[in-house]
């Protein structure tokens, strides 16, 4: 469809607009602004403009020209009640006295409602019979002037934009403007309206439909709904409608993504309650360690399906773009713009896949190494709790500039599992600050955990098949093959959807049996302080931060040090911990909750253990130091954005 074309058809199809000036549906908040600006002018008269409002909204127009006309003798220089005096003169036949007193508010102010107001008595003109067409182009002109102004981007201008565009023949513009409504008034029938009509230009027959359905379900007359249907859309969306469907390696391979899922859920759904039942438990049973083992074969196995299934993916690729040749050959007409957008489309999907198999991408660990002799109490203190576990303690602590707290392994995947691998900490800055060394073992001894049970160990497969399949996602993403007709794009989505079903439930498993190693080692109270103290010092840092950052950039001072900062609201803060503690868990969460994990550490004693009230700070040679570099980073960084 052309479009001159589709312009032959909106204007058969063409709605006359009443504006929302004339409706009784006014921002009461800017309303309230305009009457205070005219009671600082002349309160005598405020009660008249009210009244003079009140009887345009009614569409009492006589009463209206009245009192505004009192106003306006009045107070000359009120430009509002210029405008609206100006709109009710045009509806009355006086188009002269109309334009010549919306040129007055214009005068005033250049604001975007007057500018409106005066575009709206050029826009009326314009469609009369015999009018000049500059009328049209004033029009234009005014509202183009008016968009970049405070309110120049609501609905009234907008759609006055797209019906201009219309009268002028003008469809770059009237696909920019219907682009605006779509995306700013996604309720109204016109964004509706006018997205059908872009569509059916572009030929994308389903959604054309969709829209004008969704327009006559929002008020577009019946007669129209039709009328545009049946200028072809229907039968063309019907067309592109019908599904291709494949048989055998296909239905298989549908089978298997089916089975990995079922078998997935099942499994998930059997950890929690297995944890459930055995919250009591002191010791970590074998059964569980059974269930960890099913799991990295589970994972595994949906690896390898992974890649299994990238070739089936190729082929069906190949053929969508040999159907819909062959489909538009059937039907006579051959659209060599569409044809040559899939073919390109589709060859940059398999670059995309091949490309992401290949090439290797280079990995740097977060924040920076801290020296032993910047930390030696606190390295010493992470060699207790490896010693007091019975395990290898990590070999470097990497410092970074927020509230992180994890440990990862560096290696060759054979090294990993001989246990030979380089353990490493990762430490936010941001959590450090009131961090009681108790409960900070307590924390530390869970990560541990991760390391006895080898959790940071193997998984090779898995660490691959999500860095492949980010590769292949960002290749199609940069190419713009994101997109609905896009077959490997949407196998990406539900293999990852798939992907992290499986691998989340093994993690959720694996944090609550190291959070019974914690416990067990340095007592439930203590991981309980521990963990509580890390998310509530989460929050507690990111509205810091981000305060002190925006505080900053506004008057374009030096940021204070990021780690000092005091200021929120307890109450605030409790709420949102609180929000935080007790969350449900969900299939998609990496962790339980902290509600669940506190649950599953129930009845567990683990001995009592002596508090202490130092701090982890102390633990450093010189923190103040290390939190001024900290701060002093994310300022260069704040800055070069």
């Amino acid at each position: 469809m052309t479009a001159s074309r589709l312009f032959v058809i909106v204007l058969l199809l063409f709605i006359s607009i009443q504006l929302r000036a004339n409706q009784n549906n006014r921002d009461q908040g800017k309303e309230r602004i305009i009457e205070a600006r005219l009671a600082a002018m002349d309160p005598s008269v405020l009660e008249i403009f009210k009244a003079g409002t009140l009887a345009m909204d009614q569409n009492n127009l006589g009463v209206a020209d009245s009192l505004y006309s009192i106003v306006v003798g009045k107070v000359p220089g009120f430009d509002p009640a210029l405008r609206r005096l100006g709109l009710i003169r045009f509806q009355a036949g006086k188009s002269q006295e109309a334009v010549d007193l919306c040129q007055k508010a214009l005068a005033v102010d250049r604001s975007a409602y007057n500018l409106l107001s005066l575009a709206t008595c050029y826009f009326n003109l314009g469609r009369q019979p015999n009018s000049s067409p500059q009328n049209l182009i004033d029009a234009t002109v005014l509202l183009r002037e008016a968009e970049p102004l405070p309110d120049g981007m609501e609905f009234d201008f907008i759609l006055m934009r797209a019906q201009l565009a219309i009268l002028q023949n003008d469809y770059i513009d009237f696909r920019s403007q219907a682009w605006k409504l779509a995306k700013n008034y996604p309720d109204e029938m016109y964004s509706h309206y006018y997205a059908a009509l872009v569509a059916a230009t572009d030929e994308k027959w389903t959604k054309a439909k969709e829209e004008i359905l969704i327009a006559g379900k929002l008020g577009l007359p019946d007669e129209t709904v039709n009328h545009f249907l049946d200028s072809g859309v229907r039968s063309k969306a019907t067309l592109s409608e019908l599904p291709y469907y494949f048989l055998g390696v296909f239905l298989i391979w549908i089978a298997g993504l089916l089975f990995l899922f079922l078998v997935g859920k099942l499994l998930s759904n059997f950890t929690m309650h297995s944890l459930e039942k055995q919250n009591r438990s002191e010791k970590t049973s074998g059964f569980q360690h059974g269930l960890r083992r099913l799991y990295r074969f589970l994972i595994n196995l949906g690896g390898i399906y992974y890649y299994i299934s990238l070739p089936i993916i190729l082929v069906l690729v190949v053929v969508m773009v040999l159907g819909m040749f062959y489909l538009f050959y059937m039907i006579g007409r051959f659209p060599v713009q569409i044809m040559l957008l899939v073919t390109v489309g589709s060859g940059m999907t398999i670059y995309g896949m091949i490309r992401s198999l290949l090439v290797k991408v280079k990995y740097s660990d977060p924040g920076r190494e801290l020296l032993q002799a910047e930390a030696p109490d606190l390295y010493r203190l992470t060699t207790e709790v490896a010693n007091t576990m019975g395990t290898k303690p990590i070999a470097e602590i990497r410092i970074t500039q927020h509230t992180d707290l994890a440990v990862y392994e560096k290696g060759s995947w054979r090294e990993k599992l001989k246990d030979n691998g380089r353990r490493i900490l990762i430490l936010g800055t941001g959590v450090v600050k009131d961090f009681k060394q108790n409960d900070f073992r307590a924390v530390l001894a869970h990560e541990y955990g991760h390391f006895s049970h080898r959790d940071t160990a193997g998984g090779e497969v898995a660490l691959r098949v999500r860095s492949d399949m980010h590769k292949y996602f960002y290749a199609l993403y940069s190419a713009g093959q994101n997109v609905w007709w896009n077959i490997a794009f949407q196998f990406l989505r539900l293999y990852n959807f798939l992907f992290r079903r499986i691998s989340h439930g093994a993690t959720r498993l694996q944090e609550v049996l190291a959070d019974r190693v914690a416990a067990q080692t340095y007592g439930v109270k203590a991981f309980r302080d521990g963990l509580t103290y890390v998310i509530k010092r989460n929050i507690e840092f990111s509205k810091y931060a981000n305060s002190e950052i925006e505080e900053a950039m506004k008057t374009r001072r030096p940021l204070n040090n990021l780690y000092e900062l005091h200021g929120i609201s307890e109450v605030e803060l409790e709420e949102e911990l609180q929000a935080e503690l007790s969350k449900k868990t969900s299939e998609d969460d990496t962790h339980p909750s902290p509600v669940d994990r506190f649950r599953y550490l129930e009845g567990i004693d683990a001995g009592t253990f002596p508090e202490d009230s130092a701090y982890v700070r102390e633990l450093f040679f010189d923190f103040g130091a290390l939190t001024a570099e900290m701060t002093a980073l994310i300022e260069k960084k704040v800055l070069e954005a």
